[in-house]
Order: C-alpha cells, then sequence, then structure tokens
C-alpha cells in the first residue's frame, strides 16, 4: 500500500471511529431555564448527583471542607404557586468526608456531630419566598446534633430537563446557607476552629410517576 493511500485509509477509519462515538454518545440535555417552564409534580432526590458542601475556617490560617453524601428527600413542586413548594432532605450523619480519614473519624466521634447518637441530619422547609427571577429564600428547621433550629437557605435554580443517561425528568438547584455549629451543641475547639459554618448543597431531584 502507498504512503497516501494508507493515509488515507487512516483517517477514514478515524472518521468512522468520530461518528460510532457521536452516535452512541447520549446527546447533551435540553435545559429550561425558565421556572415557570418547569413541570409541576413530587420529585425524589437523586443521591448520586446530590451533595452537601461545608466550610469552616481553621485557625485563621485556611478555610477547611467536607461533604455529606447519600441524601434521601423530596420536593414538591408547582412553578404556578411557587411559594407553595415544600422541601426535606435528610443525609446520613456518617458520610461526612473530607480529605482526611482520620479527621472524618473524630467529626463522627462524640467529640464532634456524634453520629451513633445523632445518625441523620435534615432539613425541612416552612416557607418559600421568592427574592428574584429563579431566586427564592427557604425558611425551614434543620436538625443536626439532635438540635432543630430554624434556618433559612438561599435557593438558586439551576435547569431542568430529560436527563440523557437515566431518562428522568430532573431539576436542580443550587442552596446555601450559614449556621453556627455552637447553637446545635457542636462546640469543639469553638473558637480556634470557626463557629460559623458555610454551606453548600448541589442538589439534583428526580420526578416521581403520578
Amino acid at each position: 500500500m502507498s504512503p497516501t493511500l494508507a493515509r488515507r485509509s487512516f483517517a477514514l477509519a478515524g472518521a468512522a471511529a468520530l461518528a460510532a462515538v457521536a452516535f452512541s454518545a447520549p446527546s447533551f440535555a435540553q435545559l429550561v431555564r425558565e421556572p415557570a417552564a418547569v413541570q409541576a409534580g413530587t420529585y425524589k432526590v437523586e443521591p448520586n448527583h446530590t451533595r452537601v458542601l461545608f466550610a469552616v475556617n481553621h485557625m485563621g490560617f485556611s478555610t477547611w471542607y467536607g461533604n455529606f453524601t447519600h441524601a434521601s428527600g423530596g420536593l414538591t413542586l408547582d412553578p404556578a404557586k411557587p411559594e407553595a413548594s415544600s422541601l426535606s432532605v435528610t443525609v446520613p450523619t456518617a458520610s461526612v468526608e473530607t480529605t482526611n480519614t482520620v479527621l472524618d473519624g473524630e467529626l463522627k466521634s462524640a467529640d464532634w456531630l456524634d453520629a451513633a447518637k445523632y445518625p441523620t441530619v435534615s432539613f425541612k422547609s416552612s416557607k418559600v419566598t421568592l427574592t428574584g427571577p429563579g431566586q427564592a429564600d427557604v425558611a425551614g428547621e434543620l436538625t443536626l446534633h439532635g438540635v432543630t433550629k430554624p434556618v433559612v437557605l438561599h435557593a438558586k435554580f439551576n435547569g431542568a430537563g430529560v436527563n440523557p443517561l437515566d431518562k428522568a425528568y430532573t431539576v436542580g438547584f443550587e442552596v446555601s446557607g450559614k449556621i453556627k455549629r455552637s447553637d446545635f451543641g457542636v462546640t469543639k475547639y469553638v473558637p480556634l476552629i470557626g463557629d460559623d459554618v458555610d454551606m453548600i448543597i448541589s442538589a439534583a431531584f428526580e420526578k416521581q410517576a403520578g
């Protein structure tokens, strides 16, 4: 085979391979960005892509980050009456994770979150107040370390549409808030380790049949 023919054969083979990938790969999700166009109904937390992140000041030198996973819960949503929406989310306390396995064990211990005694952290909404296009304040009760306190979370609508992988109609939000851990009885090393805890919840919900 001549060099020219070989190059052409190689190019054709490459093009065929790219075409095969293009036809086999799922297409991008067609997202709805307008909250009013979201499908009304009952949604369930999609745990594989929902994460509760937290950040605390570490002795003034740095910010330390961690997260909770394996969330469960639900969302009732009606874009025609967004103020009537309701939300409940629960995460296992023992799912707490940082980049340090020793610290992970400490956080689960009785000195900190006491996962054995208080196996879950939960939030249940009581009021939704629209604050702008695709944004709302969600007031509710947070239960952490056996203590329940009112908190307000700030929710931003990301988008909604059919997930091209599992074909489930999905809606997503970015949620943020701040608490003082001492309010919930988690006082270890305050104020050496920050009392203020910043939270970011990346939340995905899948629409349920019926």
